[in-house]
């Protein structure tokens, strides 16, 4: 049976359960359960604090975890992604009062507090900055003005935060983050279960990217159409009741679709739909 570690709370716990269910596996009912079991798909999943997942994964006790990259980095767990889930994505910024701090230079001798001391640490040793850093929690947006650090490392999303503290955003981000899959690392790559767990989780992918797109069009602007419309290996022509139209069918990218429809339209193409993808395989 495959065991996975799943967040039990937080903004990675949502999305993580939504997908998994997307994916046909069971889901537990109340927040307070810490362990359920699907035994049609013959998975164990086990709900634990994110910032926990991959040290779990690493000792060998569990297979497979969801989490986000940073606290995968931060943890410094011998575990690996494997698979990037496209949601809870963020960005991490060093920040300073204005006109303090120019660059990545500049942090050298300084004082960084933050919350990811794992990836701050990593990343100031990368570029040989030698500088202190000060792990806090949370809100570290007031270490600044309490004297405790003269930077900053945290998410950055709007910036409205730091703005309302007095600070600016320094330099190029530390990182991009987002939820991923992760093992231990050198775990077989190849385990059956594992993979199959993979391929539900791609195709949930691949089906809120895409959408199915259905249109008739007349057989001598087809070629046009197809161009339009090329699918992932071709689409699907049949032939209609009356003479010289066809039904096209093709997976198209969900974000272009009303750009597609439009120019579908304007060469003759009539009767088109779109219509979503709950589950698929490539």
């Amino acid at each position: 049976m495959l065991r996975i570690a799943v967040p039990n709370k937080g903004s990675l716990s949502g999305p993580a359960a939504e997908m998994l269910h997307e994916a046909g596996y069971r889901q537990r009912r109340e927040s307070k359960e810490l362990r359920i079991v699907d035994p049609t798909n013959e998975v164990e999943f086990f709900y634990l604090r994110p910032r926990d997942i991959a040290i779990y994964v690493a000792s060998g006790q569990l297979d497979i975890g969801l989490t986000g990259r940073d606290l995968l980095i931060d943890s410094g767990a011998d575990a690996e992604e494997i698979l990037p889930l496209g949601f809870a994505r963020s960005t991490f910024h060093y920040a300073g009062k204005p006109g303090t701090i120019s660059g990545l230079a500049d942090l050298a001798g300084k004082t960084v507090a933050t919350s990811y001391e794992g990836i701050v640490a990593g990343h100031l040793a990368e570029h040989g900055i030698e500088a202190s850093v000060v792990h806090l929690d949370g809100a570290v947006e007031t270490a600044i003005q309490l004297g405790v650090a003269q930077v900053i490392a945290d998410v950055v999303e709007t910036g409205t935060s730091l703005r309302n503290a007095g600070l600016e955003v320094v330099g190029e981000p530390i990182m991009q983050s987002e939820a991923v899959v992760i093992r231990r690392t050198g775990a077989d790559p190849d385990d059956p279960k594992v993979q199959q767990f993979l391929r539900r989780l791609q195709g949930v992918l691949v089906a809120r990217t895409y959408v199915m797109m259905d249109y008739d069009c007349r057989v001598e602007q087809l070629e046009k159409a197809v161009a339009l419309t090329p699918g992932l290996e071709s689409p699907t022509v049949s032939p209609l009741h009356n003479e010289g139209w066809v039904a096209v069918r093709a997976m198209v990218p969900a974000k272009e679709a009303q750009r597609i429809m439009d120019d579908l339209y304007d060469i003759g193409a009539r009767a088109i739909l779109t219509t979503a993808i709950h589950a698929c395989r490539l």
